[in-house]
């Protein structure tokens, strides 16, 4: 997976960052070359800020199939940011009916008083086939995930997460010696993904592949190469992550792969 651009970063972090849904469609060519299957994708306003608007997420899809077909999963975030509350995020995967959606559990279902209106919100996306990621940040969030699961709150037949390591704090690096306690703190018939801030993004890249993982890498949480220098584009991350886990005998899926994969 590929998260090219983010809700917070800018033109003055990096140049090549992906914006515009032209710039999104390029992006999207290049990481498919090297080796993605996946989009994770943001839009932003007229300001440059977070967005969840629904037409600006329908041209950015239509830029990115125009260029690459359905070589791609597209994955639409529904990261709130302080901008948005579940019930708006909510409103957009309803109105968007993406192919593929990443939901924080922090977010959709934070506490037990909450747990109705997202079991009605999971099951829905369950009937309409869209894929969704839960994204947790921490061993804990892992551990009530799979209680939610068990009481049948989160119903996916296939459930597929992301861990997250680090977070948007002054030295951006997340810590791969974490992965292994949400690993623990999972089942074994969760597929999961890791994602990591800074320069030890290619590291637990490399350590999901050799631990049956998958991985997210991207310029939403990292701009950095292993060895500390700035990367080209995004590309450049997913052909590093990439060749890690071919060099590992791991097989890089394709969307289809993927779409099979998760039903």
């Amino acid at each position: 997976m590929c998260a090219p651009n983010g809700a917070r970063k800018t033109k003055n972090d990096h140049p090549a960052l992906p914006i515009s849904p032209s710039e999104l469609a390029t992006c999207a060519e290049a990481i498919v070359e090297a080796g993605a299957s996946v989009i994770h994708v943001h839009v932003r306003d007229d300001n440059g800020d977070h967005s969840l608007d629904v037409d600006r997420y329908r041209s950015a899809i239509s830029a990115i199939r125009e260029k690459v077909g359905d070589r791609l999963v597209i994955q639409a975030t529904t990261e709130a940011c302080g901008s948005y509350e579940t019930e708006q995020q909510m409103a957009m995967v309803r109105a968007l009916r993406p192919e593929a959606v990443s939901v924080a559990l922090r977010e959709f279902c934070p506490d037990s008083e909450s747990e109705s209106d997202a079991a009605e919100f999971y099951a829905w996306m369950n009937s309409e086939r869209i894929m969704a990621q839960h994204i947790l940040y921490s061993p804990e969030e892992v551990s009530r995930f799979e209680s939610l699961r068990e009481r049948g709150v989160i119903c996916d037949e296939k459930p597929f997460v992301l861990y997250v390591l680090g977070r948007y704090t002054s030295d951006l690096k997340g810590d791969v010696t974490e992965l292994g306690q949400f690993i623990d703190s999972g089942s074994v018939d969760t597929s999961w993904a890791v994602c990591c801030f800074g320069s030890t993004e290619s590291q637990a890249a490399s350590l999901a592949a050799t631990k049956g993982g998958h991985a997210r890498v991207g310029f939403e949480n990292n701009l950095l190469l292993p060895d500390g220098g700035q990367a080209r584009d995004n590309a450049e991350l997913v052909k590093i992550a990439a060749d890690a886990a071919v060099a590992q005998s791991r097989t890089l899926a394709t969307a289809d792969d993927v779409r099979s994969l998760f039903g």
